[in-house]
């Protein structure tokens, strides 16, 4: 779905090679520096370094910004909205790459987004009226919707910057259960985290990023052994299991 090869972005991101496939959720983890914000940024196609990056086997700097809108959306780190809009009009921005969309179908997937997300109730408010952890849903709404599959076929990739920021446990739940919710649907998924245990539980595959480059990566219960973590943290864990479950713990 999106290969990457020997991209690169100075000193921020050394060479290495990246892909992700359909239906596939990829993890990356690391401690603040490690590049994943730049791999991320370097996928989207929002920057250029060096090397290549293929979306559905085409050159991502050959495909012009209204198809790669329609293929990839995009979440970056919480922001705040840059000037007051209603809730749905804010969501219905991201439907405008889509063309020849039914108003009809558009509030269908707008409804079942929302619903998923719990903020149902946010779309006649306006945006400037929403606090931190509504606002971040809001954002999550609206790159899902960008690459929702039901109606919009084009969709491919969500990339996914720390998702979880400013969003307590159960919206966290709410949260992963739409990225699996997507991913079922044929879309790859691509997201940074800080939760190891989340990752251990809910991600396909992991990559662990220490300095820029890639420590390591794999199924997560192959990759992610107590050792491997912490040098690549620089913190002393301890792997428990509890009624059955792998957890990974500070010490």
């Amino acid at each position: 779905m999106i290969i990457a090869r020997n991209i690169a972005l100075g000193t921020r991101l050394l060479p290495l090679n990246f892909r992700a496939e359909k239906g596939e959720i990829v993890h990356l983890l690391g401690a603040n520096g490690s590049g994943k914000s730049t791999l991320l940024e370097l996928l989207s196609g929002l920057i250029e370094g060096q090397g290549d990056i293929e979306l559905n086997g085409k050159n991502m700097r050959k495909i012009d910004s209204m198809s790669l809108a329609r293929q990839r959306a995009y979440l970056n780190q919480q922001q705040k909205p840059a000037f007051a809009i209603g809730v749905y009009q804010y969501l219905n921005l991201s439907l405008s790459a889509i063309p020849q969309l039914a108003p009809s179908s558009a509030e269908r997937a707008v409804i079942e987004v929302c619903e998923v997300l719990g903020v149902s109730d946010k779309l006649n408010r306006s945006t400037e009226q929403l606090s931190g952890g509504e606002w971040q849903r809001v954002r999550l709404a609206g790159v899902c919707l960008q690459i929702w599959p039901d109606i919009n076929p084009d969709g491919k990739l969500l990339i996914l910057d720390e998702p979880a920021t400013a969003l307590d446990i159960a919206q966290q739940s709410v949260m992963y259960k739409i990225v699996r919710k997507i991913a079922d649907k044929g879309i790859a998924v691509v997201m940074s985290n800080h939760d190891i245990n989340r990752t251990l539980s809910d991600a396909d595959r992991v990559v662990l990023l220490k300095n820029g480059h890639i420590v390591t990566q794999g199924a997560p219960a192959e990759v992610m052994d107590v050792s491997t973590l912490e040098d690549t943290f620089g913190a002393q864990l301890r792997r428990v299991d509890v009624d059955g479950q792998i957890l990974i713990l500070n010490q």
